[in-house]
């Protein structure tokens, strides 16, 4: 019987040093490309840096120059379509200025969001970007404090917190409400998402607004998780508690699609009876049969702006604050 295999032990800058016959800071200096070698030295370090397959530890190196060079990014649900593609643009955007992106799942926990918030900083992040924060402000600033330099995606925060990617929110609601009127709609319900959304919160003040200024209240508001479930489960009571109800305005379109599930099961005809907004424009939307009216943010660019916006903080403890995104009506089968 063969023995198990040894694990390799760790190749160091001073086993590269003894096998080139120069000193450890020698050897630091050249694979760092700080020079003070001769080109002979150089490449004899090189060869035997090469030859021993020394591999670089990113964390140590951090620790001597005060830089990771990685950044966190929390993101609520990976699951839920609006965040891969704001994962995508900041992974863009970090790579192309030489930084590793770390991923955390939240799973729509704040107590989770809280921890994994400190675990990035015990990894020594250089920053952090967190996407729709759900803990209270005072939970959240506390947290974010001792981090070098944050961003927050989907949340206001004072100046000296955190750089700001926030989207108009109250202005795409308002968009959606308008759209509505102009249909014809006069009985509009609202699925309006998690209550400790920042967002959700923001669409609603929209949506109140511009129903005032027709001269309308909503039929009804229901909260409910940002999924697809969610929606159905909401849908299903404003449906029964509101019968008549002309049109649903929904937190995202996850909540939408669930919504068009629970109008099918009633026997509803959408748009013949009743219209549909939702929230986000996520790849599948424009997929769906009838086609969902919603409103367009720019997830991809959310994400590259909110890296540029990180990095700028970190490299110059820039006080460049809130970045606005404005979201577009995109009218589609729905209404």
């Amino acid at each position: 019987m063969s023995r198990p295999k040894e694990p390799e032990s760790k190749i160091t800058i001073a086993d590269v040093a003894r096998a080139a016959g120069v000193s450890p800071m020698t050897v630091s200096r050249v694979l760092n490309d700080r020079g003070g070698a001769s080109a002979e030295t150089s490449q004899r370090i090189i060869l035997a840096a090469s030859e021993l397959n020394y591999r670089p530890n990113p964390f140590a190196r951090g620790l001597r120059s005060d830089r990771s060079k990685a950044i966190g990014l929390l993101v609520p649900d990976i699951t839920n379509p609006f965040f891969p593609e704001v994962i995508r643009g900041a992974e863009d955007a970090a790579s192309a200025a030489g930084y590793n992106l770390l991923l955390s799942n939240v799973v729509e926990n704040s107590k989770r969001e809280e921890e994994l918030i400190e675990t990035l900083l015990r990894h020594r992040v250089d920053g952090i970007i967190v996407c729709s924060p759900r803990l209270p402000d005072a939970a959240l600033h506390k947290a974010l404090a001792p981090h070098r330099a944050v961003v927050l995606i989907n949340r206001e925060a004072p100046n000296e917190v955190a750089g700001t990617i926030v989207t108009d929110y109250e202005t795409g609601a308002s968009r959606a409400i308008d759209h509505l009127v102009e249909r014809g709609r006069r009985k509009i319900a609202i699925i309006a998402g998690p209550r400790s959304s920042f967002g959700g919160k923001s669409r609603l003040v929209g949506f109140r607004k511009t129903l005032a200024v027709h001269g309308l209240k909503a039929q009804g508001i229901v909260y409910c998780d940002p999924t697809a479930a969610g929606g159905q489960t909401a849908a299903t009571q404003l449906l029964a508690e509101a019968p008549g109800v002309d049109a649903l305005v929904c937190y995202n379109d996850l909540n939408a699609i669930g919504a068009m599930k629970a109008c099918r099961a009633a026997g509803i005809s959408i748009p013949a009876q009743i219209a549909l907004i939702g929230f986000d424009d996520i790849p599948t939307a424009e997929l769906l049969s009838p086609a969902l009216t919603t409103l367009r943010v720019q997830k991809r660019e959310m994400g590259e702006e909110a890296v540029r916006l990180l990095l700028s903080r970190i490299a110059t403890r820039n006080r460049q604050h809130g970045i606005v995104i404005v979201p577009e009506l995109i009218i589609r089968e729905t209404t």
